[in-house]
C-alpha cells in the first residue's frame, strides 16, 4: 500500500514548477524583445555627443573659413588674399590726406620795381617848355656860373619869380634847408623809394616838416636863393633820387 501511494505522488507533476517555468520564458523573451528595440533606437537616433560643434573645429588644422559679420560702413581699406583655399582678410589702416601746402610765390626784383612805380609823378611847374640844363648823371658839365666841371643832378627849368611850384607825387614832407648854395630846399619822401627835392625856391613857403602834401599841391614859389646857379636866371632846380641814387627828372614825370 506505501508502495503504490509514493509512485502516485511521483508521477504527478507538481503545478509551481510549471508556473516557475513559464515566468521565467516570458522574462527571457521579453528581455531579448527590450535588446532589440534599444539597438534600433541608437541607430535611428545617434546621440548629440556624437557631432562636434563649429565652437569645436581647428581651422587652422581643417581649412574652414568662419563667416564674418558684413560691415555696414567701411572705415579701412580692406585687402583679401587666398593661399590654398585660405581666406585671410586684413584691415589697414586709412591713409590721412595732406593738404596741399600753399605756394611759395618769390617775387622778383622786377616785380618789386614795377610795384614800388605805381605812384604817378606830375610836374612841379605849369610851364616846362624851357629847359636850362638837362640831367648829367656820371657826365661832367661846365657850371656856367663858376666855370666849374661838375655833374648836374637835375634839370633846371626856367619859370619867373613867383610861378607856383607843386609837389609832384603824394608824399611827406622831411627836410627844409636853407642852404649856402641852393638856397631855399624842400624835401618830399615818397614813401616808394622815391625822394623829390626843390631847390632855389623863396623863402616864403606853404608847407613845414612833417605836413602830408598829395601830387599837385602847391609847396612854394620860384625865388633867387640858389647862388651856384644864379648865372642862369630865375628857375627850379628840380631832383629826383630812386633809392638814394640821382635819376633823370624827365623820365619819371608826366
Amino acid at each position: 500500500m506505501n508502495k503504490n501511494i509514493f509512485s502516485d505522488s511521483k508521477n504527478k507533476k507538481s503545478p509551481k514548477g510549471f508556473y516557475t517555468a513559464l515566468a521565467i520564458s516570458a522574462i527571457m523573451i521579453g528581455s531579448a524583445c527590450y535588446f532589440s528595440y534599444s539597438q534600433n533606437e541608437e541607430k535611428s537616433n545617434p546621440k548629440q555627443t556624437d557631432f562636434i560643434s563649429e565652437e569645436a573645429v581647428d581651422r587652422k588644422v581643417t581649412n574652414i573659413p568662419k563667416q564674418t559679420t558684413a560691415l555696414s560702413a567701411v572705415t579701412s581699406t580692406v585687402r583679401t588674399t587666398t593661399t590654398t583655399g585660405v581666406t585671410t582678410t586684413a584691415q589697414t589702416s586709412p591713409v590721412a590726406t595732406i593738404p596741399a601746402a600753399d605756394p611759395i610765390v618769390v617775387e622778383t626784383t622786377k616785380a618789386k620795381e614795377k610795384k614800388t612805380a605805381t605812384t604817378e609823378f606830375s610836374q612841379p611847374l605849369d610851364n616846362m617848355s624851357n629847359i636850362l640844363n638837362m640831367f648829367s648823371g656820371s657826365e661832367l658839365v661846365k657850371n656856367t656860373t663858376t666855370g666849374s666841371w661838375q655833374t648836374h643832378n637835375g634839370t633846371d627849368i626856367a619859370a619867373a619869380s613867383g610861378d607856383s611850384v607843386y609837389a609832384c607825387a603824394d608824399g611827406e614832407v622831411t627836410e627844409i634847408l636853407d642852404d649856402a648854395l641852393w638856397g631855399t630846399v624842400v624835401v618830399i619822401d615818397h614813401k616808394n623809394g622815391y625822394i623829390s627835392k626843390y631847390a632855389n625856391l623863396a623863402k616864403d613857403l606853404n608847407v613845414q616838416v612833417g605836413n602830408s602834401v598829395k601830387a599837385g599841391d602847391l609847396i612854394g614859389a620860384v625865388g633867387d636863393t640858389a647862388d651856384i646857379e644864379s648865372g642862369l636866371g630865375t628857375h627850379l632846380h628840380f631832383e629826383i633820387l630812386k633809392d638814394g641814387k640821382y635819376v633823370n627828372p624827365l623820365e619819371i614825370i608826366k
